[in-house]
């Protein structure tokens, strides 16, 4: 991912907490938020300590990276995304990663139509 893909700033994460909508399953918490005049869609990730230790918590952000640039085709380009990842993210491998971001973008209704 590219750095214009990228929620780095507070101010933008916040801004996607308060006036976004939130979907969640057992193993991440998505937040969206349209945003017009945006070119590409961007995604912010949150792993808590909690989740485990620095190995674990960059695996896991790896697999949300990569899960997105193979759905990018089906994402909105107008979006802002922020993913949480919760305690059960940890022992998934990466097809299971995103069946599961797959699952909780489908509930959040913002995956294109085929």
């Amino acid at each position: 991912m590219n750095k214009r893909q990228r929620i780095k700033k507070n101010e933008e994460f916040q801004q996607v907490f308060k006036k976004g909508k939130s979907c969640a399953n057992r193993q991440f918490v998505v937040y969206s938020y349209k945003k017009e005049q945006q070119q590409e869609f961007r995604i912010g990730l949150s792993v808590s300590k909690k989740v485990g230790n620095a190995v674990t918590r960059n695996r896991i952000k790896r697999y949300i990276r990569q899960s997105f640039l193979e759905m990018k085709d089906e994402l909105q380009n107008d979006m802002d995304y922020i993913i949480i990842a919760r305690h059960q993210a940890a022992i998934l491998d990466f097809h299971e990663t995103k069946k599961s971001l797959q699952h909780v973008l489908r509930i959040a209704r913002v995956l294109k139509k085929k």
